[in-house]
């Protein structure tokens, strides 16, 4: 699937002449996640791996806490002849799950995990009932290693330079899972969701974002039990306060061969 599409535009350089040229941009088109036919939330998202998106997104609101609570996904769009831009979550059990809550609750787009949420506190209480069990404990080596890996496997950001990207990354170092979105919230929805797909074990992998960590993104990692979090750039002192609270590793600044520790600890080299 095209994640770029091509467009005129006039570039000017100082003390050079005007030249017409062909630019990449990065697609964005909106999603609507709906959960037993009623729409929860509409993201504005890079298309492709739609699936992972739904089902990460509904694993950090709550809604599931496995694969297994899932029946089906279905895909359709809202025109005969357009893409699929509505995907439909059919559980298991949907009496268990109160949607009139969670359609009050929610409502998101590619800029910003938080819009619509009734306060920090009531997110961050979702979750915190739930404890962290053991989480990855990577090197330093280790992780010094990543930013190089992810920034090879950004396909579409090296054409287009509009997308983040998010990785789960295993204890020798090895990319399991890479997505780019232009929302980060997005991008780390949908490999949370692919976690969630191949029922692999959230103890064993990391979470690396190529931009900063904030609270919501640290929020996400705590919903689907993964304990360590790294981020190319810096975190907010809410994602620190959550990550302290709740027993996580996170990690910042994470480039140029550098790292801070803003909560847990490195294994030894």
């Amino acid at each position: 699937m095209d994640r770029s599409a091509r467009t005129s535009v006039t570039r000017h350089r100082a003390g050079e002449p005007t030249e017409k040229i062909e630019d990449a941009l990065a697609i964005e088109e909106p999603l609507e996640i709906r959960v037993e036919g009623r729409s929860v939330a509409i993201t504005m998202r890079t298309p492709g791996h739609d699936e992972e998106l739904a089902m990460g997104f509904l694993a950090t609101e709550g809604v599931l806490r496995g694969p297994d609570d899932v029946l089906d996904l279905d895909i359709c769009s809202a025109r005969d002849d357009g893409p699929g831009n509505i995907i439909d979550v059919h559980l298991r059990d949907p009496a268990g799950v109160d949607l009139d809550q969670l359609s009050r609750h929610v409502f998101t787009s590619s800029s910003c995990g938080l819009c619509g949420k009734a306060t920090i506190d009531a997110v961050r209480d979702h979750h915190d009932a739930i404890p962290l069990g053991r989480a990855l404990h990577p090197t330093l080596t280790t992780l010094l290693s990543l930013p190089e890996k992810l920034h090879a496997s950004q396909t579409t950001f090296q054409a287009t330079g509009g997308l983040h990207a998010a990785a789960l990354f295993d204890a020798a170092g090895n990319l399991i899972a890479v997505r780019e979105d232009v929302g980060r919230h997005n991008a780390v929805d949908k490999v949370l969701g692919r976690l969630l797909l191949d029922k692999l074990d959230p103890a064993t992998l990391g979470l690396l974002v190529s931009g900063r960590i904030a609270f919501e993104i640290v929020q996400k990692a705590l919903a689907s039990r993964v304990g360590f979090i790294a981020g190319i750039s810096a975190p907010t002192s809410l994602a620190v306060d959550l990550a302290q609270n709740s027993g996580q590793t996170l990690i910042g600044f994470l480039r140029d061969k550098r790292c801070n520790v803003y909560a847990g600890s490195l294994a030894e080299s």
